[in-house]
């Protein structure tokens, strides 16, 4: 009899292990089902493609004597840079652009051959506070035609030449440190008197390279860019101011984020080495 009852006491306690051990199992996989619902749920879903940036196109007012490598150079670089933005870049004397400004073109960056225009433009708060940028820096020189035989070799020899090509100083930079210079020199009443006057500097360097003018004073980089003129020499040391290239945003500009791609970009190293590649001295930030 005793053995019978051991017997069912085993029988029972194997039977409380058994249901003890399924509830554990039972136990288990539901923890296992609430991990996976968990981690199912929290992960990160599929990021949404962004939206193409919105095409803009801006215009730039810049000097005649940056033509070259703003087109040439610059502007595809920064379209392959920004593909979303167009600039539509216009070129004349930078005082012919300071009054389009001040009438209200619709420029968004301007850069100028000199210091003065932009100037007038930040006086009149019409370029946006902070952006005013020194950025590079150029040469005045005195031109022949490439065949000349006249005998010039100073900017106090030119009175030698029977025409004489310059910016108007009244509107053109390089004309304004062309007078500068042969004022300090005391010979501008004389160089007046045979002047032809150009509406920008590219036009007075086409004067000289035609030989429609026997001399002509352009900048540096000017020159350089035509073979069929050559260069006599650089403006005497302490006639003339340094020639500063600003860079500025127009305060109303509807595209400042454009505008402020561009003007950093040109102010970039790689920016930077192409001016200095068409004969410019970047005036690099310290």
């Amino acid at each position: 009899m005793f053995k019978l009852q051991r017997m069912q006491i085993s029988k029972l306690r194997i039977r409380e292990g058994n249901v003890k051990m399924k509830k554990t199992i039972i136990v288990i996989l539901m923890l296992y089902m609430v991990i996976n619902f968990i981690g199912c749920n929290s992960e990160t879903p599929p990021a949404e493609p962004k939206e193409p940036a919105p095409k803009e196109t801006i215009l730039l007012a810049v000097a005649a004597s940056l033509k070259n490598c703003i087109d040439g150079e610059l502007i595809p670089m920064f379209t392959e840079k920004y593909p979303n933005i167009t600039v539509d870049a216009t070129y004349d004397s930078s005082g012919k652009l300071q009054i389009q400004i001040e009438e209200g073109a619709d420029v968004d960056v301007f850069m100028s051959a000199a210091m003065k225009q932009m100037d007038a433009l930040n006086e009149q708060g019409l370029i946006k506070e902070g952006t005013m940028v020194e950025l590079l820096e150029n040469k005045i020189v005195l031109i022949l035609p490439k065949d000349s035989t006249t005998e010039i070799a100073s900017f106090e020899d030119i009175l030698k030449a029977e025409t004489i090509a310059v910016g108007d100083p009244d509107s053109v930079p390089a004309g304004q440190y062309a007078k500068e210079s042969f004022e300090n020199l005391g010979m501008w009443a004389d160089v007046e008197a045979k002047a032809s006057l150009g509406t920008n500097v590219t036009e007075v360097l086409s004067w000289v390279a035609a030989g429609s003018a026997d001399a002509g004073v352009v900048y540096a980089t000017d020159a350089a860019s035509n073979e069929n003129v050559k260069v006599v020499t650089e403006a005497p040391e302490g006639s003339v101011s340094k020639v500063i290239y600003p860079i500025g945003i127009i305060d109303a500009t509807t595209k400042l984020k454009a505008a402020q791609n561009l003007t950093e970009f040109l102010q970039s190293e790689e920016a930077l080495t192409i001016f200095e590649k068409y004969g410019f001295t970047a005036r690099r930030k310290k």
